[in-house]
């Protein structure tokens, strides 16, 4: 007997980037637990990867190559062998990449995190073949954007530091689901005497747990913050000595927030004015009598058309109240800027040659599927790889997404561990390793360490790495760059620029041994300003938002769906509808783990019992949620947690795994934000209706 213990890295997308410990016996992995030793993971995992060896030894595992032999969506396949699926694979695709290599189509995102096999091998493929790229907008770049004008880059408070911050701003987030390690901290800020505040729609578990809950209409993160900057600048709540070194624009700011009265504020966001009065007097009292204040932005502030504005509205106020000073004060959006990953080594974009192939939006892939080839659009797309990436479930408008990935004439491969929703339209299905099966190095967006992760155990099956995957197309493709030989180790060895300051320190064989390294990073980034813009200030006012066509002030941009932005919309369909991600999901991930699934029941609608009683709806009544662009079917939880006009369906469901085959998506839109071309989930009006079940049509949960 032979008992290892192997250090990894969780690779799913979180900010935590946990530092895993895996218990192997003879090959054979027990048990993974969170590494005690590392500061921000401290032994802790949340109740998703603690089942990560159920996910890794299901019943469900995808282990062989598959070939379909029924209709597209059906998920009727025969195995076939590794030879096999790569001799069709290259067939399909060279004539394509022969004679139109843009009708290729590369889909993927984040279902790694990791540097090696998320877009490395896959993107040297693709470079080299001269495909379309994708634009992978379907989470972070509004925010990403936003925040990219006023700071500079996605740099901000470090996890490590929030406990000793006197106020926290939790704003569009729920970290008891989705930041674990963060809400650890701020429970100790908390019982250190701190202040927490949340800043959400909806009362989630989080804002339950805090001190105050400011429940927000959905979309309207901008108006809140441009009232609180009124009433900082009003009752002279700022800190004149950072503004006047630090900053760029105060005076023009200061003439765009005179209209934002906390009346104003109020209305728009329906709220209460002295909501907005206290919220800023606590926030500028706090940072002037010289305590660390700090928000905590998450991405649920971006999913609205105005969403980039409202994350850049939020970033400005650290910097009026001097919060920057301090290493437990300012605002953390994303880590991921802090790291100077070396994607140019790893992507190698100097194998297009000189080519500039065309860009699609991975949030509009249900009408770009759709499209015929024209001198606007380019060649139709004949083929395209899914990877990473669950799109039939998490894809906006996901009627279209459907109709796309339908077409006979569409050749579809998928790399999967599992049979998904997409996995069903799959013409070849590839079985891919999880993370206990391969090599990968990591960077966090929550955290500052670099993080490596060893493979644990040999591949189930005849599992491959994504990596090793793309490596074989490409010799069958007769793709005969040197690059293409390179190992997993060899990539991840490429993945930080050592030369860089923050990691001069980066090895790849002492951090395979030790599983994580901090950056080399101030506890306080800007607290003498720094600030990585092209003013080298937080700017308030935004000499390249103005040359990009943006407004270049903090501004308000409403809703595309709201029954203020658009009444004649809202008469017919007048409940907004957010979609946050469950306690037990990921995304899509973790959907089919039967455990989980059992923990979170099934799809379920939480509507406030004033708009309940007006349909007619009861609690635990199936309720229908639809618009023009389709509808779904969920369990109605009657509640208070969803504030009146509001319906919140919790999590995106695999829609096979739905009663009626579908999720919160098919009601989606694929309308894109004011910056950064990101998708608008919770900008959606639906009507809800108490649902009928057809007869015949009934359909238990597997």
């Amino acid at each position: 007997m032979s008992i290892t213990q192997v250090r990894a890295a969780c690779p799913h997308d979180c900010p935590d980037t946990c530092a895993l410990l895996v218990t192997v016996e003879d090959g054979v992995a027990l048990d993974v637990r969170g590494d005690p030793e590392h500061p921000t993971t401290a032994g802790v995992l949340c109740t998703k990867v603690a089942r990560y060896v159920e996910r890794t030894y299901s019943p469900d595992r995808l282990l062989y190559p598959m070939r379909r032999v029924g209709k597209k969506g059906e998920g009727k396949f025969e195995r076939i062998s590794w030879d096999a699926a790569l001799t069709e694979i290259a067939e399909k695709l060279t004539p394509i990449a022969a004679r139109d290599p843009e009708a290729i189509l590369p889909y993927s995102y984040c279902g790694t995190m990791g540097l090696v096999q998320g877009e490395a091998m896959s993107m040297r493929f693709f470079n080299k073949l001269g495909a379309s790229l994708l634009d992978r907008t379907i989470c972070a770049t509004a925010g990403f954007t936003g925040y990219k004008y006023t700071v500079g880059a996605s740099i901000g408070t470090d996890m490590e530091q929030f406990q000793d911050a006197k106020l926290i701003i939790i704003w569009g987030g729920n970290p008891i689901a989705s930041n674990l390690h963060f809400w650890m901290r701020a429970q100790e800020a908390k019982r250190r005497g701190a202040t927490l505040i949340a800043i959400d729609p909806y009362r989630s578990l989080t804002a339950e747990k805090c001190h105050q809950h400011i429940a927000l209409l959905p979309g309207t993160d901008a108006a809140l913050a441009l009232g609180l900057m009124h009433v900082l600048i009003k009752e002279d709540l700022l800190d004149h000595d950072y503004i006047a070194q630090h900053t760029l624009g105060f005076a023009e700011l200061k003439e765009r927030a005179a209209e934002w009265t906390p009346e104003h504020t109020a209305v728009t966001c329906g709220i209460s004015a002295q909501e907005v009065i206290d919220l800023a007097r606590l926030y500028g009292s706090t940072a002037l009598g010289g305590a660390p204040v700090a928000i905590r932005c998450n991405y649920g502030v971006q999913r609205a058309r105005g969403g980039g504005m409202a994350v850049r509205n939020v970033s400005c106020l650290p910097a009026l109240v001097g919060a920057w000073r301090h290493a437990a004060g300012g605002i953390q959006l994303s880590t991921s800027g802090s790291f100077p990953a070396n994607r140019t080594a790893l992507q190698r974009p100097d194998l297009l040659a000189g080519r500039t192939p065309r860009t699609i939006n991975m949030t509009t892939i249900g009408d770009d599927l759709l499209k015929p080839a024209s001198p606007e659009f380019g060649p139709q797309v004949e083929a395209v790889i899914v990877y990473n990436a669950n799109p039939l479930a998490i894809a906006p408008d996901s009627a279209k997404v459907q109709q796309g990935f339908e077409r006979e004439d569409l050749f579809t491969v998928v790399l999967e561990q599992f049979q998904t929703d997409s996995a069903d339209y799959a013409d070849i299905l590839l079985p891919a390793t999880t993370q206990l099966e391969h090599v990968d190095a990591h960077l966090a967006y929550g955290h500052l360490y670099m993080m490596a992760n060893n493979a644990a155990i040999a591949p189930m099956g005849e599992a491959k790495p994504n990596s090793e995957i793309f490596r074989l197309l490409a010799a069958r493709m007769g793709l005969t760059d040197p690059c293409f030989l390179e190992s997993d180790d060899e990539l991840a060895a490429q993945a930080f620029d050592k030369t860089h300051t923050r990691a001069i320190h980066f090895d790849w064989e002492s951090l395979k041994q030790k599983g994580w390294q901090k950056l080399n990073m101030p506890d306080a980034p800007f607290a003498e300003g720094g600030f990585p813009t092209p003013s080298g200030k937080c700017e308030f006012y935004s000499a390249t938002m103005a040359k990009d066509g943006l407004d270049p002030l903090p501004a308000y941009i409403a809703p595309y769906e709201s029954v203020a932005s658009n009444p004649v919309l809202a008469k017919r369909y007048p409940l907004a509808m957010i979609s946050p991600p469950a306690r037990n999901f990921l995304n899509s991930t973790f959907v089919n783990v039967q455990s989980l699934r059992a923990t979170e029941g099934e799809p379920h609608l939480d509507i406030h019992p004033n708009d309940a009683a007006a349909r007619g709806i009861e609690h635990g009544d199936m309720a229908r949620i639809f618009n023009d662009r389709g509808s779904f079917v969920a369990k109605a939880r009657v509640t208070e947690k969803a504030r009146t006009g509001l319906v919140v369906g919790l999590s995106i469901w695999w829609k096979k795994l739905s009663k009626d085959g579908k999720n919160a998506n098919e009601v989606t839109s694929q309308r894109l934000t004011d910056m950064g071309r990101a998708p608008t989930f919770y900008d959606t009006l639906v009507q809800v209706e108490k649902a009928t079940p057809r007869p015949g049509h009934e359909k238990s949960l597997p």
